[in-house]
């Protein structure tokens, strides 16, 4: 294509043309500045500026100004972009798609639930003053999701106030078809990215594994350790009494059907014993006339 322009003697011409746009950006850009000096001088470092370089100009974004000029300023003659603006958030959003459309992280913005809920892109992003984060910080979202704050400062939590854990590795902000706009198909999918040991498959599976792995964890925070809802035993009972079936508490003489004094509610409990919790791959165990199998029962 370059040779072709080069044939037809068109690069002049498109190089008056480029400069001509450049200019007309720039001239744009000073009468910003008389009023706005701080903005303007702030976007000078930020994403978009150094993409763009010369060839757009604060209108780009804002939209024409001569309104706004003649008007003396005021953010209902102008697309703005700040918190009082007078433009939805979904009109502020609009302006930023006439670029950003194609991307495929936006592919489901208009089913996602930030749309939805009326949260504009610059709710979350910020165009001047450096640049653009790829992936939201978390005080980004927990600005918004205090419920979600409460819970990682839970004595276990996933390290995300750490740093080492982003909301954008599990959650797509602009939009997903997964409940919670998830990364993934499900919530075990989501899971077994990082815990692969824990997808199987089992010769010996434990059913509510492999339903969804939130019947026993919660995934921002717990008071009890490995996020867990409740802690064993009592996590255990909300499915399995004492004597390995439904329905009935353990007490002092039911407990795995001996005299005990509540031994199985200290330390780690059932999972003193039964510790392949997520699924084993133990062979047939040949105790008491081959009717006992340690496998089955996630012992190991």
């Amino acid at each position: 294509m370059i040779n072709s322009i080069v044939r037809k003697g068109l690069l002049p011409v498109l190089a008056v043309g480029f400069l001509l746009l450049g200019q007309s950006a720039v001239a744009a850009e000073m009468k910003c500045k008389e009023c706005h000096e701080g903005q303007v001088t702030s976007f000078q470092g930020s994403h978009h500026a150094k993409s763009w370089g010369d060839s757009h100009s604060c209108e780009a974004c804002h939209g024409a100004t001569d309104a706004h000029i003649k008007a003396g300023g005021g953010k209902e003659t102008i697309i703005s972009f700040a918190k009082k603006s007078a433009q939805s958030a979904e009109a502020q959003s609009k302006q930023c798609l006439t670029c950003h459309a194609t991307m495929k992280a936006l592919q489901f913005w208009t089913m996602g639930k930030h749309k939805q809920n009326g949260v504009s892109c610059a709710s979350c992003h910020q165009t001047h003053g450096g640049k653009m984060a790829e992936k939201p910080k978390a005080e980004t979202c927990l600005a918004c999701h205090k419920d979600i704050k409460s819970q990682l400062n839970k004595s276990s939590h996933h390290p995300v106030i750490e740093g080492k854990v982003s909301c954008a590795d599990c959650h797509n902000p602009h939009g997903s078809p997964t409940h919670g706009m998830l990364k993934a198909d499900n919530v075990n999918q989501l899971c077994y990215k990082c815990h692969a040991d824990k997808r199987g498959p089992f010769l010996w599976e434990h059913s509510p594994v492999e339903e969804n792995c939130l019947a026993c964890h919660t995934p921002h925070g717990s008071q009890h350790a490995k996020l867990l809802t409740a802690r064993a035993p009592q996590l255990c009972e909300n499915c399995h009494s004492g004597a390995h079936g439904a329905g009935a508490n353990p007490d002092g003489n039911q407990a795995f059907g001996k005299p005990t004094r509540f031994k199985q509610v200290f330390g780690r409990a059932c999972l003193n014993c039964h510790n392949h919790i997520h699924g084993s791959m133990a062979p047939h165990d040949a105790q008491n006339n081959g009717e006992y199998t340690s496998g089955k029962y996630l012992v190991r």
